[in-house]
Formats: C-alpha cells, sequence, structure tokens
C-alpha cells in the first residue's frame, strides 16, 4: 500500500477522491509540493460501530496509498460531553472497544496499522495549555456561532448544556494540538470546520485544510446511525442478522437516490475491491452474472433497472461477510466477549428474569414506527362502503396492505400514488375480513367529520424515517404491544399546530428534509 512512485497528482486523485468537498484546497496542493500530508480522523467512542465506518476506513487506506501521516482520535472527552450519555469507566471501556474494533477493520481492509498513530482525547485535551486555549476561545465565541457550529453534530436542544456549546471548539483545538496539516470527517461535520478556521488564527494558529466525506445513506434511507437499529448493521453481526436487514434495506428498483445498498458498494465495497471490480451473481434466465469495473456503470444499470434488488442485495451480503468475517473472529476470544460486555453492560435485570430497559418502558413517541410511504393502487373494500383497501411502498421487499376508513371522505384519486405518513408497529388487524398492516395519518375533526392525511416534506422517499424532534435517539418497538396501549396513550397529543405542522406534546413531527404537515386542517387531532 506504499506511495512508491506516485507523482503529485496520483497523490492528490487518491486523496480527494469519493469526497463531496474540500476546504482549502490551494493549500492542500501546496503542502503536497513539499511534503506528505498529515490528516486526522477522530471519533467519538459512544455507541458501537457499526459497517457505515467502513467508508471512512476505506478513505483512511486512500490517505495511507497517497503517503500521508494517519492520526485517528479516539474522542473520549467529547464523547462524555455528548449529554452525558456514558460515565467515565464505561468510556475508558468503549475506547478500548474502538481500538480494537478499528484496528481489526484496517486489518480486513489490507491496511498496515505501523503507518497510523493513535491517540486519545484525554491524552493532551486536559493539559494546562489545551485548558487554556478552550478558556481563550471562550472569550471569543458567541453562543449563537457556537450552537450553529454544531447544529449538525450535537443534539439541538431549546435548553442546551454548555458541554454541547464547547463541542465544536474542541474540535477545532484538536487540529493544532494534533500537529496536523488536515482534518478528516463527514459533511455533517462541515460548519464545525468553518468554525475551525474562523477562530483558530485568533488564536494565533493556522487554518487547516478540511476533507469531506459524503453522508452515506443507512439502510432505510436515512443516514445511518448507531441509535437506529434497522438502519446499520453492527460489526459484529452474524451473517444471518446481515442477510435479514440487507433484506429489509430500502433499495427501491431503479432509484438510485438515498440507497445505502448501492452508496455501499460506491464508497467501500468498489474502493476496497482487490481488483477495482464488484461482480453481481445471477441465474443464467435472469442474465447472467456481471461485473462492474466502476460506480457509474452499476449506477446507471440499476436505473434502467438491469440490475434487480434481489440481484444487488446478495452480491453487497456477499462482500460485506467477506469484510467482516476478520473483525467478527477477533472479538471471539474470551478476553474480548468479556471486553464487549463491560463496554456495553445489558441492562440490569428485574425480578423474575426480566430487563428492565428504561427507554423500552418509557411512553415515547420514540416507539412508534412512523414512515413515509407511497399508496401504489386503492380500491373500495368489497364489504365496507366506508373503507378503503390500499397497497403501499414503505421501502421493503413487498408492499404491505392498508385498510382505511377514508371511503366517502378523501376521493380514491386523491389516494391513488399519494405519499403519506404511516404507522408501521401496530399489531396487524382484520378489518372486514381484509387484515390490515399499518395505519394512514391523518389530521381528522368529528363535526363536521373532515379527513386530510398528513404530507411529508418536499422530496421524501418511501421508507424515510417520520419523528418528533427531540425524540429521534433510539429505536422503535419491533411491534406495539396492544395490551401495553402505547399509541392510545401517545395519540391524544398529537394533533396540528396554528401553521397546520403536525405535532406531539407541541414538538413538530418531521423528517430528515424538514417538517410534517396537514394541507388545511388547523389545531386538529392526528389519529
Amino acid at each position: 500500500m506504499g506511495e512508491a512512485g506516485l507523482s503529485l497528482e496520483e497523490k492528490y486523485h487518491l486523496i480527494t477522491r469519493n469526497l463531496q468537498e474540500v476546504l482549502q484546497e490551494e493549500k492542500l496542493k501546496e503542502v503536497l509540493k513539499e511534503r506528505d500530508v498529515k490528516v486526522y480522523w477522530g471519533t467519538a467512542t459512544t455507541g458501537k460501530p457499526h459497517v457505515a465506518y467502513f467508508v471512512p476506513m476505506s478513505k483512511i487506506a486512500d490517505f495511507l496509498k497517497a503517503g500521508c501521516e494517519v492520526t485517528i482520535l479516539f474522542a473520549d472527552l467529547h464523547a462524555y460531553l455528548d449529554n452525558m450519555k456514558a460515565p467515565w469507566e464505561l468510556l475508558a471501556q468503549r475506547v478500548i472497544y474502538y481500538e480494537t474494533a478499528i484496528k481489526a477493520m484496517l486489518q480486513s481492509i489490507g491496511v498496515p496499522l505501523d503507518k497510523l498513530k493513535f491517540v486519545r482525547g484525554t491524552d493532551y485535551q486536559l493539559s494546562r495549555e489545551y485548558t487554556l486555549d478552550v478558556y481563550k476561545l471562550t472569550s471569543l465565541v458567541t453562543e449563537h456561532d457556537a450552537k450553529k457550529a454544531g447544529a449538525e453534530v450535537v443534539k439541538q436542544v431549546d435548553h442546551p448544556l454548555l458541554s454541547g456549546l464547547l463541542y465544536p471548539g474542541l474540535q477545532a483545538l484538536d487540529e493544532e494540538y494534533l500537529k496536523v496539516d488536515a482534518q478528516f470527517g463527514g459533511v455533517d461535520q462541515r460548519k464545525i470546520f468553518t468554525f475551525a478556521e474562523k477562530y483558530l488564527p485568533s488564536l494565533g494558529y493556522t487554518k487547516r485544510i478540511h476533507l469531506m466525506n459524503p453522508m452515506v445513506p443507512g439502510l432505510t434511507g436515512s443516514k445511518m446511525s448507531s441509535s437506529e437499529e434497522d438502519s446499520k448493521i453492527d460489526l459484529l453481526d452474524a451473517a444471518s442478522a446481515v442477510k435479514k436487514k440487507l433484506k429489509k434495506a430500502f433499495c427501491e428498483p431503479g432509484n438510485v437516490t438515498d440507497n445505502g445498498v448501492l452508496s455501499f458498494v460506491k464508497f467501500v465495497l468498489l474502493p476496497l475491491s482487490e481488483n477495482g471490480e464488484f461482480t453481481v451473481e445471477r441465474k443464467p434466465e435472469n442474465g447472467g452474472s456481471v461485473t462492474f469495473k466502476d460506480y457509474e456503470s452499476l449506477e446507471k444499470a440499476f436505473a434502467e433497472q438491469s440490475i434487480h434488488p434481489g440481484d444487488l442485495k446478495p452480491a453487497v451480503e456477499r462482500e460485506l461477510n467477506r469484510l467482516m468475517e476478520p473483525v467478527r473472529q477477533v472479538f471471539q476470544t474470551p478476553d474480548m466477549k468479556a471486553l464487549i460486555s463491560r463496554a456495553y453492560p445489558p441492562p440490569p435485570k428485574k425480578k423474575g428474569g426480566q430487563v428492565a430497559n428504561a427507554a423500552s418502558e418509557e411512553i415515547s413517541p420514540v416507539r412508534l414506527d412512523l414512515r413515509v410511504g407511497r399508496i401504489i393502487s386503492v380500491e373500495k373494500h368489497p364489504d365496507a362502503d366506508t373503507l378503503y383497501v390500499e397497497k403501499v411502498d414503505l421501502g421493503e421487499e413487498q408492499p404491505r396492505t392498508v385498510v382505511s376508513g377514508l371511503a366517502g371522505l378523501v376521493p380514491m384519486e386523491t389516494l391513488q400514488d399519494y405519499l403519506g405518513v404511516f404507522l408501521c408497529n401496530l399489531k396487524p388487524q382484520k378489518m372486514r375480513g381484509i387484515q390490515s398492516q399499518a395505519m394512514l395519518m391523518c389530521a381528522s375533526i368529528d363535526d363536521p367529520r373532515c379527513v386530510e392525511p398528513l404530507v411529508p416534506p418536499e422530496g421524501s422517499a418511501v421508507g424515510d424515517r417520520v419523528f418528533v424532534e427531540n425524540y429521534n435517539t433510539g429505536s422503535p418497538d419491533e411491534r406495539l404491544n396492544p395490551k401495553k396501549k402505547i399509541w392510545e396513550k401517545l395519540q391524544p397529543d398529537m394533533k396540528t399546530s396554528e401553521e397546520c405542522v403536525a405535532q406531539w406534546s407541541g414538538n413538530p413531527i418531521m423528517t430528515k428534509l424538514g417538517l410534517v404537515k396537514s394541507k388545511s386542517m388547523k389545531n386538529a387531532p392526528i389519529k
């Protein structure tokens, strides 16, 4: 993987390929003319690393091929300040887990570890000099700038903790204290990067180069997240779990937008392929196997539907398991299994052996599996004048059947091809002989009877997650227990605002693209 014989242009290409944006591009070229670039990538040691971490790992492989000196920062102090998600004792174990996992990932893709430097944030972030610089920054940075810088990274609440406001400043100072030329991260870090460019010169330090990866969609079509179980494949997931999660993954035929399965091929499998190829195996009657030498030809074939999700997913599954198997093996020893239980201990048990999980017991909208879906067909119920039977695409392998009481209230043609919001984890129930597998969310008033299906923001895609602002950390129940009456307890606080915005207890209901609304109904219950 050495850089011997590479020209300046070849090094520049390796450093910048597949990036979404480079800030201080000319500076990067200037440094390359003089010497190899020093770059760092940091990760806060909170949730378990998942397969999306192969995306930055593949870029780290590129940096090393280009001769860069690479530092990996385990940001344990940042993790501690991130809403105090974990105590120090737990974080110490998680740093060990992260270091072991990331080294195993790098070895899995053939990256020599002797060219890397691993640093923990607390190795230098508690020093006198660093602490004084933090205080200097607090005398220069406004609350507005600090909050704006962390908008994409730090959880946004009405009354933010000071720790969240410090976060961007700490990350900016890391560039100076790690003595690097460049920081690498996702494009969601852009506001922190521009914050660093603005404020580091105020302390007498130089602006750094910033290298930004695009955000790779998760399996549900939104950002892959440690806290969203269905959107991620854990590094240690068994092959059976990989198959199950990929089967459920959003991968609509012909749709190349927000397609996490395709994106994984682009940003991980092709760059890390030994021969620069990706093969989709197919039966002869389906056209036989086909090998792609670049992502553009694969995307074109998928867009034209000559490659079907049913063929793409097994190919991704095969290559993903090949990458994951060496990582799984590292964690098979008794010592490593003990490390996992220390770093991510299971919830304490109640009497009777039941797990006490506060998040799962709390009556919170996090427990609702709300998604954007498209009604692909609608017809009258054969045995009920007030019911429609709809087939709905929710980004799954098969459409779901939804029975709704909208006949006579909403014209059938209005619902055809309608993009709406659906509650997907209610227990399926038969309605006049036909089982309904989800519920279309509507604003509705009883007197006079008037109903409007909710409208997701423009540009939404089927399968997009719908959540309540300030309640978007955690995973929904796989299925709501009817005996617990979770939906019945949450529903009374769901209504539209004076501006027709869907809300729960005054908190907006939204997707990653913006607010969910009713077309015209104000202050109306949602049900």
